[in-house]
């Protein structure tokens, strides 16, 4: 922000908890709140006047929902946003997924008061202050995938990369901040004949992740859901299998097994663990896809899945929310292609298709 403050604008419709969230940020030097606003259109129109750096929105607003406000914000003015929710019913974790789809950059929740002193309070802080140096694009289709918005195109197979003829056995797709909307519009890209199944790890906070396969599975022509301890992944095939709240995914001797094992890189489930069964299972037929996020889970994995003989792909910076974790990829040489995300979803149908030079 060239050493000026970052300006905020808050929208939240609890007078207490809109209080208390200008608190927590007028506390750091480096914040400015811009406004704070109770409703979704007013939040549009201080957006559009004042130009914030970041917003931080409720989803559960009178007038127009904080998904209503995401949306035209992010087709009209495109402004990172930080979703602040205490949602946990399935109706609402779905606006939240929505909004993440539709451009917001991360969600965190609201303070439930038996969080250690200070805990929360840093977190909201770094986290503004990460969504807020975000890049965002205009997004005009809103909701992608979602009743009124148009199915994304069909993209054409991609160009062979080198001269060998490769047959792969299965996908392995990891993502972080950013990623919701990165795999919708990869799925969507995939013709009905794609059968690999992919295996996913997707980093979304604990308290929302519980409807997070089932919204895939509403916005996606393919099924997705999450992973059952001993499930043959033969019997995946064309489907979607989601790593579970707090457990790793990986595979072995042709199952699905789920581990309570320590968190790597604080994640749990982690990408790194998924990219190293894959590497370990399937060597030269194993593909890993490496998506926009923070941090460097999963960069360490892809390298096994390439060192074993399989085909990895890292998502380009222009394309990528956060381009942490595919940059953490690409530094290690972990990454055989990388790739803008439109391009992503036709690579893998080339790697699905016998005797297509991938």
């Amino acid at each position: 922000m060239n050493g000026r403050r970052i300006r905020v604008l808050v929208v939240e419709d609890s007078r207490t908890v809109r209080e208390r969230l200008c608190e927590v940020l007028a506390s750091d030097p480096g914040l400015e709140i811009v406004e704070s606003v109770d409703d979704g259109a007013r939040a549009i129109a201080s957006c559009k006047e004042l130009r914030p750096d970041v917003v931080t929105m409720d989803m559960m607003l009178p007038l127009m929902t904080g998904l209503a406000a995401t949306e035209y914000i992010m087709a009209h003015c495109p402004t990172p946003i930080l979703v602040v929710s205490s949602s946990t019913n399935r109706g609402e974790l779905f606006k939240m997924y929505e909004a993440l789809a539709a451009g917001a950059v991360d969600v965190l929740e609201k303070p439930s008061g038996d969080e250690p002193e200070g805990d929360w309070e840093r977190r909201f802080i770094a986290t503004v202050k990460l969504v807020s140096r975000v890049p965002v694009i205009t997004h005009l289709r809103g909701r992608l995938g979602l009743p009124g918005a148009s199915p994304a195109p069909q993209a054409p197979v991609a160009p062979p990369v080198d001269g060998s003829a490769r047959r792969f056995a299965v996908v392995a797709v990891g993502a972080s901040t950013g990623g919701p909307s990165a795999v919708v519009r990869i799925l969507q890209s995939l013709p009905s004949s794609f059968e690999l199944p992919i295996l996913l790890v997707v980093h979304i906070g604990e308290r929302f992740r519980a409807a997070f396969a089932d919204w895939l599975d509403g916005v996606s022509a393919r099924r997705v859901a999450y992973a059952t301890e001993g499930l043959r992944v033969d019997d995946a095939i064309g489907r979607v299998v989601l790593a579970p709240p707090g457990r790793h995914l990986i595979v072995h001797q042709g199952r699905f097994r789920l581990t309570a094992a320590p968190e790597r890189h604080s994640c749990r489930p982690s990408i790194d663990v998924l990219f190293e069964s894959v590497a370990r299972e399937y060597a030269p037929t194993g593909a890993g896809c490496l998506l926009t996020g923070m941090g460097r889970d999963g960069a360490a994995g892809l390298l096994e899945i390439r060192r074993a003989g399989g085909l990895t792909i890292a998502q380009d910076e222009a394309t990528s929310v956060v381009y942490g974790m595919p940059r953490e990829a690409a530094l290690l040489g972990a990454a055989e292609r990388v790739l803008a995300l439109a391009d992503v979803g036709p690579a893998l149908v080339a790697a699905a298709q016998p005797g297509v030079r991938s």
